[in-house]
């Protein structure tokens, strides 16, 4: 590294760098494993609309059947409503009308036995923190990749159908 100032006209930083003279390799890329699919009933809640359509649209494709709704209260509703069984609530944790938490045990009343999935652009130790969300629960980071989503769904479903 050379440097050359002068008062008044700036300075000029040189920076000489050994040269490579093997043959030029190209970074090798590998494919992402195929996300794992589901048949499942999956509740999607998610204040966002941009952020609900796009969930919803990656777990359609990967074969799970969504009820998506874009606040507490519409979530609760399509629980109430919703004659068979919902496997898999999918929720953000900050919300206008009340936290992922909460929410998820309005759900669980209504169907005692769904899983739970927690979502959120907050980082997981942020949100335990701020006692929103218990030690041990599936979680998953904003913003996420389909084969993420999937991973995760199929983890808290707790099985690798």
């Amino acid at each position: 590294i050379d440097i050359d100032t002068e008062v008044g006209r700036g300075s000029a930083f040189r920076i000489y760098l050994l040269r490579y003279v093997g043959p030029a390799q190209r970074p090798r890329v590998q494919a992402a494993p195929p996300a794992r699919r589901g048949r499942e009933t999956v509740l999607l809640v998610e204040d966002e609309p941009a952020i609900l359509r796009l969930g919803k649209t990656m777990l359609e494709s990967l074969g799970y059947r969504v009820l998506a709704a874009g606040t507490p209260g519409e979530a609760i509703d399509l629980a109430r409503s919703h004659d068979a069984e919902i496997d898999l609530l999918i929720t953000d944790v900050i919300m206008p009308e009340m936290d992922g938490r909460d929410l998820a045990g309005r759900i669980l009343q209504l169907h005692p036995d769904i899983r739970r999935l927690f979502i959120s652009g907050y980082a997981p130790d942020v949100i335990a923190h701020r006692g929103v969300l218990d030690a041990n629960v599936h979680f998953i980071q904003k913003p996420f990749t389909r084969n993420d989503l999937a991973e995760k769904v199929r983890e808290a479903l707790g099985n690798d159908a």
